[in-house]
């Protein structure tokens, strides 16, 4: 154990799909932790979400870096037998099924448990795993739309929009490893295990929770803050400014030489600006439009105004505060060639230089995984025979 891998010793059951529960062992996995990934014969869901590129897709890669991979077949009595017995010896299981399925595959908690009391267990699904709306079929927009996200990610145009980015699935991962994360501090201390039930619709409430409390405090109305804070166009592409501090709007006022703004009573703070934020944005936007967007971030941080070009991503990845800081170390993933993937924040980017870790292929440890817990050859075809284990040709 050592501040680079403090889950180093660990052992990590991961029999979840798709992105937010892979990503929970996929954190843990680079924190130290051996992580086994149990998944069908045909392969995780997530490999055909996207692109695959060598039986990965992006979301796969970034979900799954580090882990081992075994294909089992948990509808055959000899698959789940077999997880049972991987069980005895984990410390964490991860699964997101929908509710209900683990219990019909005999590996839901009660059974985990009686298995390996001091089992840490995480359920990761849509609406949770009690209430009205348990079993019901989620994805992230599903819960973009239902947790009130998109009421407040207006484009322009006036119309909700689902960010272009897994939001919900992303921080449902994050909290998730939190809650592993305590867990696992506090079983030294306690006797048995514990069932976490983390799921999409509350990860992606706990995300937005200043604006819930926000909408209960304001009657409903969503508050516009730090207007005329927003995307403009400038001659050459666009331009994000904000506002923090209300003397921010006379400084921005200055730099775009539109002084008179300064005095007008509709602009005096952030409430007046947010009611005439029409009048306010058509004008700043026309001002804009008279410079690139490289002429308006020099003028304006001249000025002591908070701004950025708005860029894509390669923009960030040739960004020198990004080179500089090692903010996406190159990993060599197979079926993809060199790649660059964001570090977590709190790991070390360069403690795996020699060997960076990858994505696993289908089942492609599976046979190392099963002499380890002790399969000989014979066991090993026997299981391959009755369908309960698929391996690599």
């Amino acid at each position: 154990m050592s501040y680079k891998y403090p889950y180093k010793g660990i052992r990590v059951l991961d029999v979840s799909q798709g992105f937010a529960g892979p990503y929970v062992g996929g954190m843990l996995s680079l924190y130290g932790a051996s992580v086994i990934k149990v998944e069908p014969p045909e392969g995780d869901w997530i490999r055909i979400i996207g692109r695959a590129f060598g039986g990965n897709t992006p979301l796969g890669v970034v979900a799954n870096r580090g882990k081992r991979s075994i294909a089992i077949n948990l509808k055959t009595d000899a698959g789940r037998a077999l997880v049972h017995q991987m069980a005895e010896t984990a410390d964490v299981f991860l699964e997101s099924f929908r509710p209900g399925v683990a219990a019909r595959l005999g590996i839901a908690y009660p059974e985990i448990k009686k298995i390996n009391p001091r089992i840490i267990y995480l359920s990761v699904s849509g609406f949770g795993q009690d209430g009205p709306d348990a079993g019901r079929p989620a994805t992230d927009t599903v819960i973009q739309a239902n947790s009130g996200f998109m009421s407040v990610n207006e484009g322009m145009d006036g119309v909700p929009h689902k960010a272009g980015v897994l939001i919900a699935d992303t921080s449902t991962g994050i909290y998730g490893f939190q809650a592993v994360a305590a867990a696992l501090f506090a079983r030294q201390h306690e006797s048995e295990g514990l069932h976490l039930d983390v799921s999409l619709m509350q990860s992606t409430a706990a995300f937005v929770a200043p604006k819930v409390v926000e909408y209960h405090v304001e009657d409903g109305a969503p508050r516009l803050l730090n207007a005329p804070a927003g995307s403009y166009r400038t001659k050459n592409g666009w331009l994000a400014v904000t506002l923090v501090k209300e003397h921010h709007f006379e400084k921005l006022c200055q730099a775009i030489d539109q002084k008179a703004l300064i005095d007008d009573p509709r602009f005096a703070n952030f409430d007046t600006r947010a009611e005439h934020i029409e009048v306010l944005k058509t004008i700043i936007g026309e001002a804009l439009l008279s410079k690139t967007t490289e002429e308006w971030v020099v003028t304006l941080t001249e000025h002591e105004v908070l701004c950025s070009p708005i860029g894509n991503f390669g923009d960030w990845l040739g960004d020198p505060q990004a080179v500089a800081t090692h903010a996406a170390p190159v990993v060599d993933q197979p079926g993809m060639g060199p790649i660059p993937i964001p570090t977590i924040p709190g790991t070390d980017p360069d403690s795996d230089v020699e060997s960076p870790p990858v994505a696993p292929s289908i089942g492609e440890h599976g046979r190392d995984i099963l002499t380890e817990f002790g399969f000989d050859d014979d066991r090993v075809a026997s299981l391959v025979q009755d369908g309960a284990v698929s391996l690599p040709t």
